[in-house]
């Protein structure tokens, strides 16, 4: 399970959809056809919260944004039956995301707020990430307070983190370079693209070269922060290093920012 979730680090959600969907589908075959005790009914269940939320995520990526609020569905129900209201959270924050991007960023903002209401009580990392879904919710719906305060509060999450509070492994990639990317994006959301691209490019610059799909998604976002603060020359730039690093990386997510910011800009070509 650790190693398919790190797995979606390096492989587009078009490569990965597959093995994730198989690893599923036998996971809810062994809840649904075997008999155990349960503690072990709540640990499978878990086990089927966790890699729905991962397949949900990846068809997402794909552009299988059917199947993923299906299986975020799906997975809701799994979580909620072995007790983990952390797990469901994320299932429905993740939906929230998806809906934000390609749907009504007014239902996903109320979505992403139900989903830190029922995680009440979460461990720190885990709200922080809740409440980064409000926050984008909030700028696509061009609520400027709302996404202050979802803002502020994911940094205050943040920074309760401890090290004698133990966080679920599915919140290992949140860190602070990516709680800066999220700010940068929800700002050139709001208007404010001049104080949005020295924090996606400071984040940019301490990725390795194999989390491919991330930089080149982040700097769309660089190239759309230049292009709307008027430095066209320099968002062109930015849109042909994007294209260079995402170069072969299944991703429709990935594709469909790099046209839309290919149609803001003027269509830079490598």
């Amino acid at each position: 399970m650790i190693e398919l979730r790190h797995l979606d680090d390096v492989i587009g959600g078009g490569d990965l959809v597959p093995l994730v969907r198989r690893e599923l589908t036998d996971a809810e075959h062994l809840v649904n056809e075997s008999s155990y005790t349960e503690d072990t009914g709540r640990r499978l269940l878990t086990v089927v919260g966790e890699l729905a939320q991962l397949a949900g995520w990846v068809a997402s990526d794909a552009g299988q944004y059917t199947e993923a609020r299906q299986v975020y569905l799906s997975g809701v129900s799994a979580a909620q039956d072995a007790g983990n209201r952390a797990l469901a959270g994320q299932l429905l924050s993740s939906l929230s995301y998806q809906m934000a991007n390609v749907g009504d960023p007014a239902d996903a903002g109320l979505l992403a707020r139900s989903a830190v209401k029922g995680a009440n009580g979460s461990t720190p990392v885990v709200r922080a990430l809740l409440l980064e879904r409000v926050a984008w919710a909030s700028a696509r719906s061009r609520d400027a307070d709302g996404t202050r305060r979802a803002l502020d509060a994911v940094d205050d999450a943040y920074e309760a983190r401890s090290p004698g509070v133990e966080e679920p492994e599915w919140v290992y990639w949140l860190d602070r370079k990516e709680i800066d990317v999220m700010a940068g994006r929800c700002l050139i959301e709001l208007g404010e693209p001049a104080r949005s691209e020295p924090l996606i490019s400071g984040a940019v610059a301490a990725y390795t070269p194999e989390h491919a799909r991330e930089v080149a998604l982040y700097r769309t976002w660089i190239a759309e922060a230049y292009a709307r603060s008027g430095d066209l020359d320099a968002a062109r730039a930015a849109l042909r290093a994007a294209r260079k690093t995402g170069d072969g990386v299944n991703s429709t997510r990935l594709a469909v920012r790099v046209d839309q910011v290919a149609r803001l800009v003027g269509g830079a070509r490598p």
